[in-house]
């Protein structure tokens, strides 16, 4: 055996070594090309679930093979996707990177998918896209992942308990299931607590999306409605692959998620049972509203009708915002005196008083009386900025401060609202007595009422004792100390010997203000028939405004009664007569 020369064992060592780096050189050349190749046929479906994410469905479409865009129109392909995502109550969609794998002998991509609902939490899974080509092998059964073909989604919904309702003391406004609320107070209870009933087609949809089925009963009005996502729950249930042409949805199927519903929260209101009970009968089942506050926080202790729904001229009731703002300017004085007449101009237009009677005299008299041709001829005088910015300072111009943000724009009450600007003369004269284009509710003329008890200092109204569902607003200084006991003490006058002499308690002194706010032509009752020749009798509103006891406050109340037989001292006077006197424990 010959030996092997230095140089040939060299030239074999290099040899060796050279073909594992040439063998590994070349795999990664194979493994390269086969990645290469993958990416190429994973683009449309890594653009297909980055589109999803964005909900950009024409984009997706725009992945899917021809034969499947032919079977499948955009619009069909659109509305499977939004079914199923309304199905699982999705609100967000994520997806990952595809990857590449072989289903049915053909190449596909698996993407992870999951979903944020509503109903069921996050789901999770991988939806198989098979491709053709570079492009994908659409089916209806791809808007969801675990579907199988042929099959679509269905819901299977679980409602929850709804929560009760409760006053201040614990008896419920509103209990039970939501087919059939009840309450201890009976009807009384449903001007707070409100209806639960079945939804608008907007309603309908805003539940479908949190889970609940098509039609379920929900709140329709009053705190029901303001606070229906707190009450009602969260819904649980299944979710359940079904074939798509089966029968009977509520058959087996396998199941894709599950939840168990979430029982509501109650929401506890600042509502007096009694005088609720109270305000509901003194009402009388009259067109009109009742609000009842506590003198020395503000806190709703009762609402019947419209108390906060319904706004309408204030009248007279307004001429304690006029008082304020003229008091605050120096425009008057107590001790001013004024001419008895029955009628002054303004703007060039005569104004008459109530039933043309005479009136003037001092400044505590007119108000007393009531006396619009003193009170109107001060809007001029106090000027359109210092009236609307007292008007303002009240409350009007703003929404009531019953919730929290979020649930006062759920219910959307009305505003009491004055004009931004009142710059012509007869126009400020009117907006002065509370007629005009003036508008408010009992709530807010309540609300005045208990600034003035509260030393011109004005609190928030909040309905419910939770803090996070109570307004955020802060009391707003409105007038001077010295202002709100003036009026305070005009207020007195009206009840001892002027027109509110009706809301009078024994023991008690009352502090009150009257108001009839003219309409129109007063429409006819049914049957009855317009006397030729007769002069259309004047449509009228009654209001009625006061705290109690005015040295002591505890209680301030308003009410309103709409097209009334009457005027405020004789309708709306007395219905607040009522209600301080069950609240107080007089007569």
């Amino acid at each position: 055996m010959s030996a092997i020369s230095p140089e040939a064992e060299r030239r074999r060592r290099l040899v060796t070594r050279a073909v594992p780096i040439a063998l590994l050189a070349a795999a990664a050349f194979i493994v390269g090309a086969i990645a290469g190749g993958s990416n190429a046929e994973l683009s449309a479906a890594r653009h297909f679930a980055q589109d999803w994410e964005r909900q950009d469905f024409a984009a997706m479409y725009g992945e899917i093979s021809p034969t499947a865009a032919k079977r499948y129109p955009l619009a069909d392909f659109t509305g499977d996707y939004a079914k199923a995502q309304e199905t699982a109550t999705a609100a967000r969609v994520a997806t990952g990177d595809p990857a590449a794998a072989e289903a049915g002998g053909r190449q596909a991509a698996v993407v992870p998918v999951s979903f944020d609902t509503r109903a069921f939490g996050q789901i999770s899974g991988r939806l198989v896209l098979p491709l053709a080509g570079d492009k994908i092998a659409w089916s209806p059964n791809l808007v969801f992942p675990g579907l199988g073909p042929g099959e679509r989604l269905v819901r299977h919904p679980r409602i929850p308990e709804r929560a009760a309702i409760p006053a201040h003391d614990g008896t419920p406004l509103a209990e039970g299931p939501a087919t059939s609320r009840s309450s201890p107070l009976g009807a009384a209870a449903r001007s707070v607590a409100g209806a639960v009933a079945s939804p608008s087609p907007e309603q309908d949809r805003q539940l479908s999306q949190l889970g609940f089925p098509p039609g379920a009963p929900t709140g329709t009005s009053g705190l029901e409605l303001a606070f229906n996502r707190r009450l009602a729950g969260q819904p649980g249930g299944q979710l359940v692959a079904v074939a798509a042409g089966g029968a009977n949805p509520s058959s087996g199927g396998p199941v894709l998620a599950s939840s168990k519903p979430v029982p509501g929260k109650p929401v506890h209101t600042t509502i007096d049972p009694g005088l609720q009970q109270t305000a509901v009968a003194a009402l009388g089942g009259r067109y009109g509203g009742v609000a009842v506050l506590d003198a020395r926080e503000g806190s709703v202790l009762a609402l019947a009708g419209i108390a906060f729904s319904g706004p309408q001229p204030p009248g007279s009731t307004f001429k304690l915002i006029t008082t304020t703002a003229a008091l605050e300017a120096g425009v008057v004085k107590l001790t001013d005196q004024f001419p008895i007449q029955t009628s002054t101009v303004v703007g060039g237009r005569e104004v008459a008083n109530a039933h043309n009677e005479a009136c003037g005299g001092s400044f505590v008299q007119a108000f007393a009386e009531s006396c619009n041709s003193v009170f109107v001829a001060l809007g001029p005088k106090i000027g359109s900025q210092r009236l609307v910015a007292a008007a303002e300072r009240y409350g009007f111009n703003s929404p009531p401060s019953l919730f929290n943000h979020e649930t006062i724009r759920t219910v959307n009450p009305p505003e009491s609202t004055i004009p931004a600007s009142i710059p012509d003369d007869l126009d400020l004269g009117v907006s002065a007595i509370g007629q005009g284009q003036v508008l408010a509710t009992p709530l807010e003329m309540a609300s005045v009422a208990q600034t003035i008890a509260h030393g011109g200092l004005r609190s928030p109204t909040p309905m419910v004792s939770d803090r996070k569902l109570r307004p955020a607003a802060k009391p707003v200084r409105v007038s001077s100390e010295q202002v709100a006991m003036t009026l305070r003490n005009l207020m007195i006058q009206v009840v001892t010997s002027g027109t509110g002499t009706a809301a009078a308690l024994p023991g008690v002194q009352v502090a009150g203000k009257t108001g009839t706010a003219e309409l129109g032509p007063k429409a006819l009752e049914p049957g009855q028939e317009k006397t030729p020749g007769a002069a259309p009798e004047q449509k009228l509103d009654a209001w009625f405004t006061a705290f109690a006891p005015a040295n002591d406050p505890k209680l301030a109340a308003a009410a309103m009664v709409v097209n009334a037989n009457g005027e405020g001292g004789t309708v709306a006077a007395p219905i607040v007569h009522q209600i301080l006197a069950a609240g107080l424990g007089v007569g």
